[in-house]
């Protein structure tokens, strides 16, 4: 009887982007929206993305990771995406040296930045400007 194919989804967010990666086993595919990491613009989101590939090392090259990744802006997207590989690996290993380590090399690689936009308030024009006051 052949091995149960295992597949792992682990998500990542960042402001209002959302990543959902699916992991499995396999060459070191890495997809994005169905369009490979190779090709993947702007160049400073590709790099920010490879970092987790690069810290995972020989792992991440047995698995294919397929990411949908929706909402937010490009850097945002970027960020989301990294923090779901990360988190993806991690647990598709089940390893805690792999997880200390991307934790140390930069926190939100595991755990989400959680920072939002502030609310526009009334009288201004966003969160802080507010419209001059004349006393005269």
């Amino acid at each position: 009887m052949k091995a149960k194919k295992r597949a792992v989804v682990a998500s990542g967010k960042r402001k209002t982007a959302v990543a959902r990666a699916v992991i499995r086993r396999g060459q070191g595919r890495v997809r994005i929206n169905k369009v490979p990491l190779e090709i993947h613009q702007p160049e400073m989101a590709r790099l920010k993305i490879q970092e987790a590939l690069a810290l995972a090392g020989e792992k991440a090259t047995k698995v294919d990771i397929d990411v949908n990744v929706h909402g937010g802006g490009i850097m945002g997207q970027a960020d989301a995406i990294r923090t779901a590989v990360a988190r993806g690996l991690v647990s598709f290993y089940k390893d805690d040296d792999l997880e200390s380590l991307l934790r140390n090399y930069d926190r939100t690689l595991i755990v989400p930045d959680i920072r939002r936009k502030l609310p526009k308030k009334p009288l201004g024009r966003g969160a802080r400007k507010m419209r001059q006051k004349s006393y005269r």
